[in-house]
Parts: structure tokens; C-alpha cells; sequence
């Protein structure tokens, strides 16, 4: 293993000299810098962790919390956690997962402790506890890729998950759809104020509200035996429901089973729009037209909101990314009344 020793040797210069450079302590030539920076390159070194993190009082890690709920589609949120990885990768920072339900304690236990310079929160609720905890840490900065109820003195990165809602009823209006279900997140999500389930949810019924559509709005926990007895509740209430809105990735492919075997052709009887990833849309037995979830944007613009932070560049704040409806085969004009 190459020594900073070597280094310096190398370079021409003292053991001092490059650890000044490593840490950026004090001021340093440009070229006198160039030369040990080509000397690192060169020879391959790589600083001790522990050693660089006690000069610099920096870890050079990102905490990432990411609760895995059995209620929450883990694909999206993994590909989440491997953009924020890969993003954090190419800013020099390592990625700290912290995968449990522990609340306020998780961010205890991280700016207690100096596990990480700074911190990345997903999962995030309207009335989130952690937040007191991150609006009382000024000295780790923070990001959220959700969006709370109160976001003064937060960053934030998130679809805007009200104008999604908001799009796919429109798109169902434009096609002369008047009696529209949503088939939502498991029942525990809405429970506790999910901000991406609810923020949808109030996009999608304050658009049908403006266009005279009437809605019903009814949880699912997915798989085929629950879907079923949702659909069947649905047609019960209203039977002429002819457009449908998803936000479940689980109820996907039963939803569009169940409406084969009941005779319901899609889009000729019933339409589906779904808030989606692109690969659930397009691998469905219909194509599905959507609304994407950026899980890649939002994991890279978070990470680049908090670096700044970290730099002293950064200020807080909302950063919504606008939805796009990609239309497909499962969306068409409503059927005439019989």
C-alpha cells in the first residue's frame, strides 16, 4: 500500500505539504497542488478513512434513510438508493443505508454519533417526526425526496405527485370519461399520511372537482384476492365507472386480469392510467398509459442539493419535477351510454 510518505517523496515535497492538500486546511500553490495531485494519481494512493476523517472532522458519507415497508413498492425505491449511491460515488461520499422503521432515533443516532456529514431522508409523511430533529441540526445538512406539509426551513426533491393527479384526470376527462375510481396504496399507507399517496390523491380530486367528474377513491393491498374485492366494491358503488386511476403497482396486473375475465375490454369499455415506472407500464398484458416516476432524477438531484449544502453553496428549498403522461394502449375514448 503507497504511504503519504511516498507520496510526498514522489512529489517533491513534505509529508505536510500533501496532507494540506488532502484536506484542504490551508492554502497550497496551484502548482505546488498539481504536482501532488498527479503524484496521488500516479501512484495510486488512497488516504485511510479514519485517518482523513479525524483531520478533516469529515466522514465523507451520506446517511441514507430508507424505511422498507411491506406497504411500499421497493423496485422504485431502490432504484432511488442506487442513483443517490452512484451520484454521492462521483462527489467523493459513500452511501450509509439505514433500512429500519426507527424514526426520530435513526437521526439520533446519525448526528449523534457523526456516522455520516449528512443526511438524505426518504419515506417521508406529511407530519414526519424526524423533521424537528432536522430543522434543530444545522450543522448536517439534509434533504428529503418527498415532500412534507411544512417544508419551512427544508430541501426538498419529489415528483410533484399533486399535478400527476391532477394529469391523469384530465387525460381521462379529455376522453369523455365522467365516473372515474382510484385504486390507491395499501389502506396503512394513507394511515399515516404518506406525502406522495395523499399529495395525489388531493391533485386528482381537486381537478375532478373543477371538471364535474365524479371520483371514488378506494386502498388496495394488492395481489389478485384483494383486487378483487376492490373492483368488485367499485362496481357495486358505481357501476359506471369507466375510468380507472392506479397508484399501486401491485394491483396492476390483477386489476387488468380481473377486468378480462368480467368481459370489460381495455380501453374499448374501461381505461387504465397508472402512476407508475416506465417498466411496469410497458411490461403490463396492456400496455399502460402513465405517469413515471423519475427515480433516478430524484435520487441525483438530491444528492447535488446536499453536496452543495455540505460545500456552503446551497440554500433550502422545494424542487418539484414536473409529471409527463406517456399515452398507450390502455386509455381511449369512454364508451357511449347504453
Amino acid at each position: 500500500m503507497v504511504t503519504l510518505a511516498e507520496v510526498a517523496q514522489h512529489a517533491g515535497v513534505s509529508a505536510s505539504t500533501v496532507s494540506y492538500v488532502l484536506s484542504g486546511k490551508r492554502s497550497i500553490s496551484a502548482t505546488t497542488r498539481q504536482r501532488v495531485e498527479q503524484s496521488i494519481r500516479e501512484l495510486g494512493y488512497h488516504p485511510n478513512a479514519g485517518a482523513r476523517a479525524l483531520a478533516s472532522s469529515r466522514s465523507n458519507i451520506i446517511a441514507l434513510m430508507i424505511p422498507l415497508r411491506t406497504d411500499m413498492y421497493v423496485p422504485v425505491m431502490m432504484e432511488i438508493a442506487i442513483a443517490v449511491a452512484t451520484t454521492a460515488r462521483t462527489h467523493g461520499y459513500d452511501v450509509l443505508l439505514l433500512t429500519g422503521e426507527e424514526g426520530p432515533d435513526a437521526v439520533r443516532r446519525v448526528t449523534g454519533s457523526g456516522l455520516a456529514d449528512a443526511m438524505i431522508l426518504m419515506d417521508v409523511e406529511l407530519e414526519d417526526e424526524r423533521l424537528p430533529l432536522l430543522r434543530g441540526t444545522s450543522d448536517q445538512p439534509s434533504v428529503l425526496i418527498g415532500l412534507p406539509a411544512d417544508t419551512t426551513g427544508l430541501t426538498c426533491v419529489d415528483l410533484d405527485f399533486a399535478a400527476t393527479g391532477a394529469l391523469c384526470v384530465e387525460h381521462l376527462a379529455s376522453l369523455g370519461h365522467r365516473d372515474i375510481a382510484v385504486i390507491g396504496e395499501a389502506a396503512a399507507v394513507y394511515e399515516r399520511h404518506t406525502g406522495f399517496a395523499e399529495r395525489t390523491l388531493d391533485g386528482l380530486r381537486a381537478r375532478a372537482r373543477e371538471l364535474g367528474l365524479r371520483v371514488l377513491h378506494r386502498p388496495c393491498e394488492g395481489g389478485y384476492d384483494a383486487m378483487a374485492a376492490t373492483l368488485a366494491r367499485i362496481f357495486d358503488e358505481r357501476p359506471a365507472t369507466t375510468g380507472f386511476v392506479v397508484q399501486n403497482e401491485a394491483a396492476v396486473e390483477p386489476l387488468l386480469a380481473l377486468l378480462r375475465q368480467q368481459g370489460r375490454a381495455v380501453p374499448e369499455d374501461v381505461s387504465v392510467v397508472a402512476v407508475c415506472p416506465d417498466q411496469v407500464a410497458v411490461q403490463a398484458s396492456v400496455r399502460l398509459t402513465s405517469v413515471a416516476i423519475p427515480a433516478q432524477e430524484m435520487g441525483r438531484r438530491a444528492v447535488e442539493h446536499l453536496v452543495a449544502k455540505l460545500d456552503g453553496r446551497g440554500g433550502d428549498r422545494v424542487v418539484l419535477l414536473p409529471p409527463e403522461l406517456t399515452i398507450r394502449a390502455s386509455t381511449g375514448p369512454a364508451p357511449a351510454a347504453s
